[in-house]
């Protein structure tokens, strides 16, 4: 059994497929388990027949539909035309755009892709230093993970559902949970900005309603989608995957046929890039939640509980050890691997130190999020570098004071659970 497991490793290790490794080490547990293998086909079709798995590829096709669209520029121009006239008002909007793009598009690296090319030119000419602009960007590109319809919240809400551990988790009660942190993060980086460059004469846009117009009018068709994602939902008129398709249908029709921004030739292929990510992300879902099974099975997770309460007796402690683990973990893991791999693991353990599941969630994302910048290996410095042609040593340094930034906001979402929790009522 030994040798199994370290062939597996060594599979992973020289580039091996994750879901191929995962669903071989289920299959060996199952195996020496005595259990038929069959139960392998039925817990992916179970997951299958989950009714919000439907929002992962509508959301995402939404948000790959927008990054090809023009779609940023117009968001950038709105934000700035309503708050560039603050001291570090471009700074603002380049967090403020970047969240809410990052939201839709549920993959940080893309933010940084589509957006940079817009934001970081702008900066420069604005008399932003360098530095801080390379922080910032980088930054910006991990902000949003928090914010409805992110997908890394959806996938931890049918993750924890099929779990059944605890308190019984909804992927709307996991939106309201995430819209306060998340906004703690933008207003402290925005304070930042703002702080650190006081003594800079940015020059400062000034305010129009000519141009507010303007900019509200050329993104006229983008802004009704925020009332179809939480407004649908929390009215009760959508479910998530009722909401996800509406917000699908919409964004396509806007960009395909009113602004033609996105032609029939195009379609295919932003179809092909969309589901590309998303059939990776369902085929590791499904055979790390058959996996799941075997280890509750096997009683691992009460194991591990154990192990950990008798050296660990002090709830605070856990979650200092808890965000040291997932702060490592973000650095060399991707959030979607890491979400549907470790969450079995980690959720019945906190839920034993009496951690609200929907709590543990917003504390897992948000040390995701960060987990893009911290060194040596965070997944943003490394597409910043490449993306603007900057020796990773000088993103490393450009985006630290941000990082402890977010690295204490960490500590308040951990700490203070009713940050996470105050909107569920």
């Amino acid at each position: 059994m030994i040798l199994i497991g370290v062939a597996l490793v060594l599979f992973a290790l020289f580039g091996a497929p994750l879901f191929a490794v995962i669903a071989a080490c289920a299959l060996w547990g199952f195996h020496v388990a005595g259990v038929d293998l069959s139960v392998m086909a039925i817990e992916i079709y179970r997951i299958a027949e989950t009714p919000v798995l439907l929002a992962i590829p509508l959301f995402t096709f939404a948000g790959y539909l927008l990054s090809e669209s023009q779609a940023p520029h117009r968001l950038v121009r709105m934000t700035n035309a309503l708050i560039g006239w603050l001291p570090g008002g471009l700074a603002i909007v380049s967090l403020a755009v970047c969240a809410i793009f990052t939201a839709f598009t549920g993959a940080s690296g893309v933010t940084i892709i589509a957006l940079g090319a817009l934001l970081f030119p702008a900066l420069r000419e604005s008399g932003y230093p360098e530095k801080f602009n390379l922080g910032l960007v980088t930054t910006s590109g991990s902000l949003g993970l928090l914010f409805a319809p992110s997908l890394p919240l959806i996938l931890y809400g049918i993750v924890a559902q099929q779990m059944n551990v605890g308190a019984a988790v909804s992927i709307e009660d996991l939106f309201l949970a995430g819209f306060f942190p998340g906004l703690l993060m933008l207003v402290l980086l925005s304070l930042w900005s703002v702080w650190s460059n006081r003594s800079n004469r940015t020059p400062m846009r000034s305010f129009t309603w000519k141009e507010v117009r303007g900019a509200l009018h050329e993104a006229m068709w983008e802004l009704p989608l925020p009332i179809f994602v939480l407004g649908g939902i929390y009215s009760g008129y959508f479910a998530v995957s009722e909401a996800a398709a509406v917000t699908a249908l919409y964004v396509l029709v806007v960009e395909v046929v009113i602004q033609r921004e996105i032609s029939l030739r195009q379609l295919p292929g932003v179809m092909r890039k969309s589901m590309v990510l998303v059939g990776g992300i369902l085929i590791i879902l499904a055979v790390s939640l058959a996996s799941a099974n075997y280890m509750i099975d096997a009683g691992i997770p009460t194991k591990l509980f154990q192990y950990i309460n008798a050296h660990v007796s002090s709830r605070l402690t856990f979650l200092v050890l808890l965000n040291i683990f997932l702060l490592v973990l973000g650095a060399i893991l991707d959030i979607f691997s890491a979400l549907v791999l470790v969450v079995p693991l980690i959720l019945p353990v906190a839920v034993g130190y009496g951690i609200h599941p929907v709590h543990l969630g917003i504390i897992f994302l948000a040390n995701m999020q960060i987990g893009y910048l911290t060194p040596p290996v965070g997944l943003n410095l490394f597409i910043s570098s490449y993306r603007f042609k900057k020796p990773i040593s000088e993103v490393y340094w450009s985006t630290l004071p941000f990082f402890l930034i977010l690295l204490a906001t960490v500590l308040v979402i951990t700490y203070w659970p009713a940050l996470s929790l105050g909107l569920l009522g």
